[in-house]
């Protein structure tokens, strides 16, 4: 019954239109005074303080820094003609170009809201330009920037392996896979699309061609590379790692291409700030929140209900998929995820589930969440750069959604699409 009570005064809190931040801070202080312990309203500070002080969340800012100096520095043009040359010539050329490029600039960023106003517009508008509609150009720079926090690095899985203790370097290379599952869904929708539509088709690029603009972008090529190798190597851990991406793009950014003024780095240091500021005070809320779930043994009663409606691991998947998904169209993916992983992750061990499959699942499911009404914050920024009419784009993205939901039943059902990569380079976990 407390449970039940504790959910309707979030829900209604969020309906009415609060920030979710403040829903599950201002939920928990009303419950610490209902069940008669204002006192520890005292402890509310220090207690938001130690969710968000995790020696691996360090990485969020410079991630987020990466992501904006990658969309300023001069990478975003090259990545695009390395793209248009590579699978332009296929039938919706540029829709192709969009998702590919998305791909690559989601080893350098982690971030699908960085990747929708930054490479994504540059495809869009490409599109449109070349007679693709803006709903269609949009829906394509909308569903493909959801890769960003699939392919390593992530934010998401930062987030997810800082608050369970799951290898971070393990959970990166979980997504690998999952990222091409979910691009090469897309490229096939885009070409169904562009057939029925007979949109266009780039000219076939030559061989030199293909490799001077691949030279052109070698620089975005290494940034992954660093990241991935550096943490698999030993040689820093993924924070670190987050430091040396960070460091890199400045490098590129002021010193290769010479397209970021001391001026406009000051910019994005002050976005970087105020994105970190959004995140870190959602986490920090959420675990006030997560120390209320604890205290009322919410987190056992979800358990105890799971088992006693199976305790079969595909099944109990599938019903955390469907919370998942509702979940997502209320609120944020990242404040589903601190609101979820503390009542899920216990029940993990007792049905075998590995923590690096449900992490990676867990990540792709909620990426539907960007782009679903009514807090779709993908969906409202392409709708917003892009000027295409809301209705419009989040018809156009059903077909897109539809993929999505194959790849997540796929992830879902065949666990090795997870963890296979992990195993195979780090060692299958005892």
């Amino acid at each position: 019954m407390m449970t039940a009570a504790i959910f309707a005064v979030l829900l209604f809190l969020i309906l009415i239109g609060l920030p979710v931040a403040v829903c599950m801070g201002l939920t928990a202080a009303i419950f610490f005074v209902v069940l008669g312990e204002p006192e520890v309203l005292i402890m509310v500070p220090a207690r938001m303080y130690s969710s968000s002080v995790g020696f691996t969340l360090l990485a969020i800012p410079f991630f987020i820094m990466t992501g904006s100096l990658m969309n300023t520095g001069g990478m975003t043009q090259r990545i695009f003609l390395f793209c248009q040359r590579l699978v332009g010539h296929i039938r919706g050329g540029l829709g192709h170009v969009n998702v590919v490029q998305s791909m690559i600039f989601a080893g350098m960023s982690g971030s699908a809201i960085a990747d929708a106003g930054g490479v994504g517009m540059v495809a869009m508008q490409a599109m449109v330009k070349a007679g693709f509609s803006p709903a269609f150009s949009g829906a394509v720079t909308a569903a493909s920037s959801t890769i960003g926090p699939i392919i390593p690095p992530s934010i998401p899985l930062v987030i997810f392996g800082s608050l369970t203790g799951v290898s971070v370097g393990r959970l990166f290379l979980g997504g690998f896979i999952p990222g091409l599952i979910m691009g090469l869904g897309m490229m096939v929708t885009v070409y169904i699309t562009s057939v029925r539509r007979n949109y266009p088709r780039e000219k076939r690029a030559t061989f030199r061609e293909l490799m001077s603009s691949a030279l052109a972008a070698w620089t975005a090529y290494l940034a992954p590379i660093i990241i991935i190798g550096g943490i698999l190597t030993g040689v820093f851990t993924p924070t670190e790692a987050s430091v040396v991406a960070a460091l890199y793009a400045i490098a590129i950014s002021l010193l290769v291409y010479r397209e970021v003024t001391l001026k406009g780095l000051l910019d994005i240091l002050w976005t970087t700030l105020e994105q970190t500021v959004r995140v870190m005070f959602i986490i920090s809320a959420a675990g006030l929140f997560g120390w209320l779930l604890i205290q009322q043994r919410v987190p056992e009663a979800v358990i105890k209900g799971l088992l006693a409606f199976s305790k079969d691991p595909l099944v109990i998947l599938l019903v955390i998929n469907l919370i998942l998904l509702v979940l997502g169209c209320f609120m944020e993916a990242i404040s589903v995820m601190l609101l979820t992983i503390p009542i899920f992750m216990p029940l993990l061990d007792k049905v075998g589930i590995d923590p690096v499959h449900f992490g990676v699942m867990m990540t792709f499911n909620l990426m539907f969440a960007l782009l679903t009404p009514p807090v779709g914050m993908v969906l409202y920024t392409v709708a917003s750069v892009g000027q295409v009419p809301l209705w419009r784009l989040a018809s156009e993205l059903k077909w897109y959604l539809l993929a999505f939901l194959v790849g997540l039943a796929l992830i879902t059902c065949i666990p090795g699409l997870v963890t296979w990569v992990p195993n195979l380079v780090m060692g299958a976990q005892l």
